[in-house]
């Protein structure tokens, strides 16, 4: 259906105009200038470091889409990368889930609302039992000690042993009335689906998410990332340089917190669907329910190269909410042995940003910054 003006959808903090004809006429001749400088600018800050590769995707609804990679999958003897080479994605992948679920939810497959008790049944006698609802563990706010069992993560011991430890755990507090980021616990949301759907999380995330956006280079798991050449290797810093390491399978044992991997092509279509481009897939609602801010978190005002401008930090539904300089922002970052990653979405402005690199460095926090401003600066005509 086609509209001869501009359709104004506002649920909860997501607000986007819809109008094909509105965006045909406000067609910003100067924004391939703006996105080429910057991504020459993040290549060159990116050399100067070191970094075996990376990719950088810029979307804008009004404007065509910007590709960028750099480097190689490996620091010697590696293959170009391109715009079909996958990362891993680390804890971006968490944006997966929070989107999956406000899905599932508003098409009423799943109820946030609803005990984890309910789902798995080995939180029943627990002090859990009653008070801990999905939502909880997708907004960070179990009540758990910060990042609760990582550490065995990175050992030998099972998904499910790790989660058969994770019930004896003392909560510091109660489910809602604190704020520690956990990836055993918000993994849990595979076994919630499961029980809720009876089929898997893995086959949601294909058949509702990659294949309908078609995100043809987009997988979950260790198999998918190594099935041919074309993906990034990890790095990590030597004395000297960067050394490429082993593809570790650890953090892949919780694939709802940190086991996607995907492309550069891939991260404009996802960027795309934040932006509310593909109703079909994630609705307005679902969009909306995921951004809704359930947990405050403060502490992420004093980042050193963010506190001047934070002013409010949330977290809803495997995203974080942001008031940046009186802009709302949807981010996550991702760190895992080797890669980082860093995904911004300005639903107000329709601008989205993702960054992906094979190296664990803290470049990657300038760069974000960087482009966030600039952006600001370039929508506004002013410094912020």
């Amino acid at each position: 259906m086609k509209y001869s003006t501009p359709l104004l959808y506002c649920l909860s903090a997501f607000c986007l105009l819809l109008s094909p004809v509105a965006f045909a006429k406000k067609l910003d001749t100067n924004w391939n200038d703006f996105v080429s400088k910057y991504g020459r600018y993040a290549e060159k800050m990116l050399k100067s470091k070191g970094i075996p590769g990376a990719a950088l995707s810029i979307v804008s609804i009004q404007n065509d889409d910007y590709i960028n990679t750099m480097g190689h999958t490996k620091a010697r003897n590696g293959q170009k990368i391109n715009a079909h080479t996958r990362f891993r994605l680390a804890s971006v992948s968490k944006t997966f889930a929070g989107s999956l679920s406000a899905k599932l939810a508003t098409d009423g497959l799943l109820r946030l609302d609803s005990p984890v008790s309910e789902y798995i049944p080995s939180f029943k006698n627990t002090v859990y039992k009653d008070n801990l609802k999905v939502f909880h563990i997708l907004s960070h706010s179990s009540g758990l000690v910060p990042n609760a069992y990582d550490n065995l993560i990175e050992s030998q011991m099972s998904y499910p042993d790790i989660v058969e430890k994770l019930v004896t755990v003392k909560p510091i507090c109660e489910p809602g009335q604190c704020y520690g980021y956990q990836n055993v616990m918000f993994s849990l949301i595979d076994d919630i689906i499961l029980k809720s759907t009876n089929k898997s999380y893995s086959q949601w995330l294909n058949e509702a998410i990659f294949t309908p956006l078609k995100m043809t280079d987009a997988s979950l798991g260790y198999e998918a990332m190594v099935k041919n050449k074309n993906f990034a290797l990890p790095h990590v810093r030597g004395k000297k340089r960067w050394y490429s390491a082993e593809l570790k399978k650890n953090y892949y044992k919780v694939g709802a917190a940190a086991g996607v991997n995907a492309s550069a092509s891939d991260m404009v279509i996802w960027l795309k669907a934040q932006l509310g481009q593909y109703p079909d897939v994630l609705s307005l609602n679902a969009l909306a329910t995921q951004t809704r801010r359930y947990t405050h978190t403060k502490k992420e005002r004093y980042r050193r190269v963010w506190k001047k401008h934070l002013n409010e930090a949330f977290y809803g539904l495997g995203w974080r909410v942001y008031n940046y300089a009186d802009e709302t922002l949807y981010y996550h970052s991702g760190w895992v042995q080797g890669y980082r990653s860093d995904l911004v979405v300005f639903p107000h402005l329709n601008v989205g940003f993702s960054l992906i690199v094979n190296a664990e460095t803290g470049v990657i926090n300038e760069l974000t910054t960087e482009f966030i401003n600039r952006l600001l600066e370039y929508k506004r005509g002013q410094k912020i």
